[in-house]
């Protein structure tokens, strides 16, 4: 029987468009914390999914509601005079739905928003309003993140809806000199007036218990937060406690407060996550809301990488016999885990820089991530793979509820994984900064310094006349030498009559629009050709250049010409569009003519032009080329089932697309799976 994919996980945010003022703040800071940072690809950040509903205007509610798509589920709703003030939002908010794997927090963003009955009755919020204004992101961090833990992630007592389900810090820190203990005591008074836990040993151990055996059993139920002042590491009890935290599989987050020198950094206080703070007392409360949200996001990390882990191997994403880590493996884990007659070890994404791995091959130890092993670093040598990958216009959220940075990060993780198996990228993009092109080549870049070895370089394809370069773009380009081979494709033969090469021509004309349009449909016809497999995600449907929507003229053209063709549909745009022909054999407005020429200004104007060349973009015939397709055909070039490939249009989540993806692809270059 197949297991059905369903992530540890989900994270969902609710709330009304006039309150986007005061949570859209919220909203960016909290983002960058739960999900991973798109300009950190290869950090060791949080990778929840994470899911938006909103509207347009302040009258109009979300067009559906938060999914149980994982097996937790929690979704935080911003309250307020707006959600309750309104009949249809009060309705729509005292309407979600609860269950044993759904629980709603409440984020009051005035008094107006402590009144929700439903599901909301009689429920305590976050009183967003009593955070003081200069410190409000790092409240929304700790506050939020801690709900998190407590509905999603603790494993100690998860149904225990009291304190008794709150993160328990240990404070560890040496009694000599005073950064430390003053440290120490002001997290500790902090905490005291939230509803965390915590563990400070001269206030915890009382008279007549061991010391020792009081420290190891608070030690395997906390995160260690180590202030780690000048004699700290020479400290055995700091280390003793720092062991036993290792020993037990603990989050540890390691306070740097220097105040002068540190003559040798404890080797097992490393591969852990680091804050900085002044060594001065007392402590700030930034500083301290820094240490807690630390704490927190990295006790969230270190347990959320572990349900993962269990739940690849449970889909048989990866083997039985490896042993689970959190963290990158550590020599003393290594050891341990060769004791046991266990040779591998799989680590969360994304892989170490291989220098830094070396010693692994000398203990003969496998280390890997789910979706990376060394011995994959040539399985699709011979594949070149087109990306059709561009953003999506937002609706508020209200339909599509996937933040436009997720489609970067799936752009981005693409990227990586199909870089490193040494296939060659095909990507038709522009050179704007912050545009998908940059972000696909920092990835080459980046991980030619950490896989090692040569690389191919990416195809940048570009029609005429967007390679005519401004100075910036030529020194864009040079940026990029390395990683990116340029493939310039020249004027279409059909209108080049009076046009010069080497001079810039604006699409500011409907006959200067038609030009484009040929020129960029000869281009993805060139580029598609060249490939032997197309990745498509997102897609604007609206203020494109061209005769269609580009991402859409290039499945059309892979389609047509029988290319192995991976449909993300999840992520919204164009391809969200394609797939619901395919999946439901209706027709959705916006792949009509009609729906065309009243959202893309000069559009009517350009079909005119190209008809009477016939070359316009015939809509009725296009609608017939995708609902006569067969999905069962489809994933069969995909090296895919019917039902796998019908998850992957289905799937908004990166890890299952990427697991699927290689899966085909290996499949089609005769690799192992």
């Amino acid at each position: 029987m197949k297991i059905q994919y369903a992530p540890p996980l989900s994270v969902n945010f609710v709330w009304n468009f006039a309150d986007s003022e005061a949570v859209n703040p919220i909203i960016d800071v909290v983002r960058k914390s739960f999900a991973r940072d798109k300009n950190k690809p290869f950090s060791r950040g949080l990778n929840i999914p994470l899911f938006f509903y909103s509207s347009l205007n302040a009258n109009e509610i979300p067009h559906d509601s938060p999914n149980a798509l994982a097996k937790k589920n929690v979704i935080f709703v911003f309250t307020s005079v707006n959600t309750n003030g309104r009949d249809n939002w009060r309705e729509y908010v005292e309407g979600l739905s609860v269950s044993p794997s759904t629980i709603i927090v409440p984020i009051a963003l005035d008094k107006g928003g402590l009144a929700h009955h439903g599901p909301l009755s009689g429920t305590n919020c976050i009183r967003l309003y009593d955070w003081p204004p200069e410190n409000r992101a790092s409240y929304a961090i700790v506050s939020l993140a801690h709900e998190i833990y407590r509905h999603g992630c603790n494993e100690f007592s998860p149904d225990d809806p009291s304190k008794e389900s709150s993160i328990t810090i240990f404070l560890s820190h040496a009694k000599a000199g005073d950064t430390g203990r003053l440290h120490s005591e002001e997290i500790k008074k902090f905490i005291d007036n939230t509803n965390l836990n915590r563990f400070f040993d001269s206030t915890e151990i009382s008279p007549g218990f061991q010391f020792d055996q009081e420290i190891e059993k608070s030690v395997k139920k906390s995160t260690l937060v180590a202030i780690e002042s000048d004699a700290y590491s020479s400290r055995y009890w700091c280390q003793k406690e720092i062991l036993c935290a290792k020993e037990n599989g603990r989050p540890i987050v390691v306070v740097n407060s220097l105040n002068d020198y540190e003559d040798r950094i404890f080797p097992a206080a490393s591969n852990v996550p680091c804050v900085h703070v002044s060594s001065e007392t007392p402590l700030s409360q930034r500083d301290i809301l820094r240490i807690l949200s630390a704490a927190i996001l990295e006790t969230i990390r270190y347990t959320h990488s572990i349900q993962y882990l269990k739940l690849y191997k449970h889909v048989g994403w990866i083997e039985n016999d490896c042993e689970l880590s959190a963290r990158p493996p550590e020599i003393r884990q290594a050891l341990k885990v060769k004791s046991s007659k266990q040779e591998k070890i799989c680590y969360p994404e994304p892989p170490i820089y291989s220098d830094e791995a070396d010693w692994h091959n000398h203990l003969d130890i496998e280390a890997f991530t789910p979706l990376w092993n060394l011995a994959e670093k040539d399985n699709l040598l011979q594949q070149r793979i087109g990306i059709s990958i561009s953003d999506v216009q937002g609706d508020g959220f209200s339909s599509n509820h996937i933040h436009p940075d997720h489609l970067i990060r799936l752009a981005q993780d693409i990227a990586r994984h199909l870089l490193a198996r040494s296939a060659t990228l095909i990507y038709g993009g522009d050179l704007r900064p912050d545009g998908f092109t940059e972000f696909i080549l920092d990835e080459a870049s980046i991980l030619k310094n950490r896989i090692g070895g040569d690389l191919p370089k990416v195809e940048n394809h570009l029609a005429w006349p967007l390679y005519v370069s401004e100075p910036e773009i030529v020194a864009w380009r040079a940026k990029y030498n390395e990683v990116m081979k340029t493939e310039e494709h020249d004027i279409a033969s059909d209108v080049s009559t009076g046009l010069t090469r080497d001079v810039f021509l604006p699409p500011a004309t409907p006959d200067n629009s038609y030009v484009w349009s040929r020129c960029l449909t000869e281009m993805r016809e060139k580029s598609i050709a060249s490939s032997t497999v197309r990745i498509c995600a997102g897609g604007k449907l609206s203020g494109y250049k061209g005769k269609m929507p580009g991402v859409l003229e290039e499945i059309v053209l892979a389609l047509n010409s029988q290319k192995p063709t991976f449909l993300l549909g999840a992520f919204g745009g164009v391809v969200g569009s394609v797939s619901s022909v395919l999946l439901k054999k209706v027709v959705p407005e916006e792949l009509t003519e009609d729906w065309q020429i009243s959202h893309n200004s000069g559009y009517a104007d350009l079909q005119d032009i190209a008809k009477s060349h016939g070359n316009e973009c015939d809509y009725s015939a296009l609608i017939d080329l995708l609902q006569k397709q067969s999905v069962s055909d489809i994933a069969d070039r995909c090296g895919l089932s019917e039902d796998e490939y019908i998850r992957i249009m289905h799937s908004p989540f990166i890890d299952e697309c990427l697991y699927l993806i290689l899966k085909g692809l290996n499949k089609l270059s005769g690799s192992r799976t």
